[in-house]
């Protein structure tokens, strides 16, 4: 029986479709991995122990975290190489290395904060810390070991939409909307402890492995310069989305947790809290299930990340699609970094103080990151492409301005 021909037109949409979704993704993924663990107990600690006040800085980082995020897009799309290997062509091995262990700090603190998150979820549940880690370990080898990246790719962006329960709370929660306005108008600058928590929210939204990782995403699905367009679309959706979030975890710990200037001391405590918006069935539930999904997604990213950036500072190319015996430098120490993550999480830590504390350790780390990003924008992007004119001099100033109030609320309220 012969086949019916498909219409011309029906064809450009498939095409159409094709590249969207082959583009759509890693900014998405990335930015649901932002609502990660530690971003949810740093906005938590903040609406408890200042109300409203960070709230207005979640909608004001939108727009630079977006100015970085496609910054990546265009030097991972237009040059097919990673943010490390890059700076390794452009200023050596030596600068390549410093950029890789910085991103392996980043990515290694970010590790113990997610697996500490899933820990405390668990705990609303009565279930043991080894539990949560061994199947936590034990799934995501599996779905590495046995896919590809885009494999990966679905499955995580699956699990971050749970991150949509935080949405449904702030509903329940009912902020009062005079409380909002006239605490947003209050910004106590001079105090220590809001100056640290500035710092921590800064880090817990443009982190180095964030930068480093959408970049290398793009290059490991063979994305090229024509899928500028979608990415860049991908990117500013996954932006709002993941500010949109954190706001809405702000929101319902100020009007749960009062805003009094005290602040938390656990997992169980925010989950507690949160739960009785909804009732104490699936009150908590909920909470775990939104926490559990951005950590989730974090946990996969940061470990893919630390391993990319490895093998860029060596000179490796990189890609999940390789089988794990012919790619052993890579799937080995994916699965160390793991399991050592794993270990460390079961020696007991205190998740909020680590959660706050990796945040202003990435705020610090802020000032050379986007420096590296803005100058290879400008110098290795073609010319089509490259970074200039009235918006390289904007994007100058908010990378700047960004950068100084990492390193002043971060010193500050650390030495304060």
């Amino acid at each position: 029986m012969t086949a019916l021909p498909v219409p011309s037109d029906s064809k450009a949409l498939c095409r159409r479709l094709t590249r969207l979704f082959a583009a759509m993704g890693p900014g998405l993924m990335v930015m649901m991995a932002d609502t990660e663990a530690g971003s949810v107990i740093t906005a938590a600690q903040s609406g408890a122990q200042w109300g409203y006040r960070l709230l207005l800085l979640q909608f004001l980082l939108v727009p630079l975290m977006f100015m970085a995020q496609e910054l990546t897009v265009r030097l991972g799309l237009c040059t097919g190489k990673g943010y490390v290997e890059l700076v390794r062509q452009r200023y050596g091995r030596g600068l390549a290395a410093g950029c890789a262990l910085i991103l392996l700090v980043s990515c290694f603190g970010s590790l113990l904060t997610q697996m500490s998150g899933l820990v405390g979820a668990g705990s609303l549940f009565g279930i043991a810390d080894w539990q949560v880690l061994t199947v936590l370990v034990v799934f995501i080898l599996l779905m590495v070991l046995t896919g590809s990246y885009r494999s990966v790719e679905r499955v995580t962006l699956c699990v971050g939409l749970f991150g949509l329960a935080f949405l449904v709370m702030a509903v329940k929660a009912h902020p009062d909307l005079h409380e909002v306005l006239r605490d947003i108008r209050q910004m106590p600058l001079h105090d220590p402890d809001y100056l640290y928590l500035i710092a921590a929210n800064l880090g817990t939204s443009v982190m180095p492995w964030t930068l480093f990782y959408q970049q290398s995403a793009l290059v490991d699905k063979g994305l090229d310069a024509s899928h500028l367009p979608l990415a860049r679309l991908d990117t500013l959706v996954g932006t709002v989305f993941c500010q949109v979030l954190t706001a809405a975890v702000v929101v319902t710990a100020a009007a749960t947790l009062g805003g009094k200037g005290v602040g938390v001391g656990s997992v169980a405590q925010i989950g507690q809290a949160f739960g009785t918006l909804i009732g104490p069935a699936w009150g908590e539930a909920v909470f775990a299930i939104g926490l559990a999904g951005g950590a989730l997604v974090a946990t996969i990213v940061v470990c893919l990340s630390a391993v990319w950036a490895l093998g860029e500072a060596m000179g490796v190319r990189h890609s999940l699609e390789q089988r794990p015996l012919d790619a052993l430098w890579f799937y080995g120490p994916f699965a160390g970094l793991l399991i050592a993550g794993a270990v460390l999480v079961a020696s007991g830590v205190n998740l909020v103080r680590l959660s706050i504390a990796v945040g202003v350790i990435n705020a610090l780390m802020i000032p050379l990151m986007l420096l590296l990003l803005f100058v290879l924008a400008r110098r290795v992007l073609p010319m089509a492409h490259r970074l200039r004119g009235g918006y390289a001099l904007v994007v100058a100033v908010v990378f700047g301005f960004t950068s100084g109030l990492g390193l002043y609320a971060g010193l500050s309220g650390s030495l304060g």
